[in-house]
């Protein structure tokens, strides 16, 4: 077999808030590795730094320590100006409360950040449709977020954040605030992306995408305790190079 493509890398992660009198190690020295391809599912605990680490990863948050990067690039090269357009260029993020504009429609709110990046206006709307049909809203586009179920909304958030198509999509409790039924609906479509060869890390303690995963990494008081594969493996770690959503 061959060497393994590494998308991302990430060294000795130490993250330090100071509240007060009172010293929070969020992040005590954390270290992975994601291939490219990969379905990594992070739980564990609340507090435990899962949203930490993924604001680190991600590049919305510093580290006090440590080092990120991405593909060939490390973040700490990076100025803010640089980081913000690698966020923008080549990640996707999921956030738990969808962060749809209320008076847009479905349709508007994929096109909209893909305006942002300089994309033709026509061609924006039609990779918007594109995605929300393969996320199986196409007879919901012109509906505005208030007009969608939870399920539904996240599905939209979802669509927005491949739309740009990325090399990595990140989400933070994708499923927290959905029922069962919404839940495993938006746990089989990360499943489904995955397997058209993109690359995710999800901070979640849902079941759902915990059987999904391709790997699941536990965390505890700001440290790793545990990479195993996860139920899914095989099924999707490192299964890249395939059809892209």
């Amino acid at each position: 077999m061959g060497a393994v493509e590494w998308l991302l890398r990430a060294v000795n992660l130490r993250r330090v808030f100071v509240q007060g009198r009172r010293v929070v190690h969020a992040l005590a020295g954390v270290s992975l590795a994601v291939a490219a391809g990969e379905f990594l599912v992070i739980t564990g605990p609340s507090g435990c730094g899962k949203t930490t680490l993924l604001n680190v990863l991600a590049g919305m948050d510093r580290p006090s320590a440590g080092e990120v990067v991405l593909g060939d690039v490390p973040y700490s090269t990076l100025s803010e100006d640089g980081l913000s357009a690698l966020r923008r260029e080549r990640l996707g993020y999921v956030f738990q409360f969808h962060n749809l504009l209320p008076h847009l429609t479905a349709l508007e709110n994929v096109a909209l950040p893909l305006r942002f990046r300089g994309w033709d206006p026509a061609r924006a709307r039609e990779r918007a449709r594109e995605v929300l049909e393969e996320v199986g809203l196409g007879a919901r586009l012109h509906h505005r977020p208030g007009q969608l179920s939870g399920g539904e909304q996240q599905r939209v958030a979802i669509a927005r954040a491949v739309a740009h198509d990325p090399d990595l999509v990140l989400a933070d409790e994708p499923t927290g605030n959905l029922d069962s039924r919404g839940a495993g609906l938006v746990a089989d479509l990360f499943a489904r992306i995955n397997r058209r060869g993109r690359t995710l890390i999800v901070v979640s303690h849902d079941g759902a995408l915990v059987e999904r995963a391709g790997r699941v990494l536990a965390m505890r008081d700001g440290r790793v305790l545990s990479a195993g594969d996860g139920p899914a493996a095989g099924a999707v770690v490192g299964g890249g190079g395939g059809e892209r959503p």
